[in-house]
């Protein structure tokens, strides 16, 4: 068939091609159909292309698929591309009687788990250029599949098979280059694939993730990949660039089981978040996923450097948002394990910032009250932060003071707690005399309830004396007798146990009651000839 270049094709403005339009029409159902029986003189005809999929270099391995009699060695370098340009040329059929360009890529495809993991990774670096082009999703989909299946069969044996012949799952591995090195060095690691899916941009690592998670692949695995492939391409990014990485990655974290994400991991990714931006909803889903661990997290972890301008050293509203994260998670009860090890870090806060001085009465005063009430069993601690931050905040108002006053629970603060605050001039001398009464109110329930322990101690005894002076004398009711006599005598001798406990701490609570009455005496005495008339007392907290 003689050829001419009667057609000149324009691809995407990047380059312009003159070919046989005749040619092209043979093998391409989309020229067919847009020339159809049109003749014409030569040069007569142009074709513009502005979407082309993979550009100039595409179209022209297509031509060359044409001028070569429908015959192209498709290679992994190639076959995305040949893929792409056959499905936008609708090259189905061919005038020739050899097979058309999409039935050879098609039928490449299908041994696509014959290729190498090399060969798998050049595939989706060529994707990746191609997208977001639909034409190469079915490529894109099964190099995916055989990338997850080949990860998910490694991590059940060695992570480079036999080449030789294909596993018990069909898939044969021929690892090579620098693959082979990479597998080689990190044999019998669940995380030898990390490095090599480097190279990959952030749209494609999101759609392989989210396949390994269908495919039920090992969440832990997945989340130290993301976190490895966060840190990696964060610093070699551009600003844009890092604030699409840490939303991708947070994105993915969100979609898997939680507790497969290290707590650690996790605060790394809030510090770098804060330095480019990311977007409310990302930073939910991050601070969501922190507070569902707060009980596993540390000092040094919630202690973030403030954002700029604000003056205050930490960043107390981080905290006290991954606080509210944790307490929607519904482990927020005084029994709870976990919430116990939250009360006691935001103890160890809050004891922290009490000595900024940049810091906020406001702000102190929900760090207090982050949690609720009924997750704290003591507020010794909330005592000594306040303390501090009245030392340093000397020049607080009235009111203001009165605010802090309120976030503290009298009735859950220790004897010696109570003792150092009635000897602190930074308390008013009625919140001084509000915790000696929850004090003695205190001690007071505690006798009733051992005197009414001693009470049932007499009866018990006094039953027992009853049961042992009837002298009966049958053998059946002998045997009552001797088995009640060893459970009540046992029963007696756990009681009398007890009780001498309790005596004990009511002896040493009363002394602690005495020392507080004479020194509260004492405090009130200097107060009142100090001040005299002068200072007007606050009103007791309701």
């Amino acid at each position: 068939m003689a050829l001419c270049c009667d057609l000149e094709v324009d691809v995407n403005g990047e380059e312009t091609f003159m070919v046989d339009k005749k040619l092209l029409c043979s093998y391409s159902g989309r020229l067919s159909k847009l020339f159809g029986n049109s003749t014409g003189s030569a040069r007569n005809f142009k074709v513009l292309f502005n979407d082309f999929p993979g550009g100039a270099e595409c179209f022209e391995l297509m031509s060359r698929f044409c001028y070569n009699n429908g015959s192209i060695n498709i290679t992994p370098y190639n076959i995305s591309l040949l893929y792409c340009a056959a499905q936008f040329m609708e090259m189905k059929n061919s005038t020739y009687g050899t097979p058309n360009l999409v039935e050879q890529t098609e039928k490449s495809l299908q041994e696509i788990n014959e290729w190498t993991w090399s060969d798998l990774l050049i595939i989706l670096r060529q994707c990746q250029s191609l997208l977001p082009n639909e034409n190469c999703s079915a490529v894109l989909e099964k190099c995916i599949d055989s990338l997850i299946r080949r990860i998910a069969f490694s991590s059940e044996s060695s992570p480079c098979p036999s080449t030789s012949s294909p596993d018990s799952s069909g898939i044969r591995f021929s690892c090579d280059t620098r693959s082979t090195e990479s597998l080689r060095n990190s044999f019998g690691r669940g995380n030898w694939w990390f490095e090599d899916l480097l190279v990959l941009s952030t749209e494609l690592v999101e759609m392989i993730i989210k396949s390994m998670v269908s495919q039920k692949l090992d969440h832990a695995i997945i989340s130290r990949f993301l976190c490895y492939y966060q840190k990696s391409k964060f610093y070699s990014s551009k600003t844009n660039e890092k604030r699409k990485v840490v939303e991708t990655i947070v994105d993915m974290l969100y979609i898997l089981n939680w507790d497969s994400v290290s707590c650690k991991n996790l605060f790394g990714i809030l510090r770098v978040s804060l330095t480019v931006n990311i977007s409310k909803c990302s930073r939910n889903k991050l601070e969501n996923l922190i507070g569902s661990q707060m009980d596993q997290a540390t000092l040094d972890n919630l202690l973030i450097p403030s954002p700029y301008p604000m003056t205050y050293l930490y960043d107390v509203n981080i905290v006290i948002r991954l606080v509210k994260a944790f307490i929607r998670g519904g482990n927020i009860q005084v029994t709870s394990t976990r919430s116990k090890k939250v009360s006691k870090l935001m103890d160890m806060y809050i004891t922290e910032v009490a000595a900024d001085p940049c810091l906020k009465p406001s702000k102190f005063l929900a760090l207090a009250m982050a949690l609720p009430d009924s997750a704290k069993d003591c507020y010794d601690e909330i005592y000594r932060a306040t303390d501090i931050y009245l030392e340093v905040h000397s020049g607080l108002a009235a009111e203001e003071k009165m605010k802090i006053y309120c976030a503290l629970n009298y009735e859950k603060l220790s004897a010696e707690a109570c003792i150092h605050l009635y000897e602190n001039n930074k308390f008013s001398s009625r919140i001084a005399a509000q915790a000696l009464r929850f004090q003695q109110h205190r001690l007071k329930s505690l006798i009733e309830r051992t005197n009414d322990s001693k009470c049932h101690e007499r009866l018990s005894s006094s039953s027992f004396d009853e049961i042992g002076s009837k002298g009966y004398t049958t053998a059946a009711n002998s045997e009552i007798v001797q088995s009640g006599t060893l459970e009540v005598s046992t029963d007696n001798e756990k009681l009398r146990a007890h009780l001498q406990g309790m005596q004990w701490r009511v002896m040493e609570l009363e002394k602690v009651c005495r020392k507080m009455q004479n020194q509260m005496t004492k405090i009130m005495k200097s107060r009142v000839s100090s001040h005299s008339n002068t200072r007007s007392l606050p009103r007791l907290c309701s």
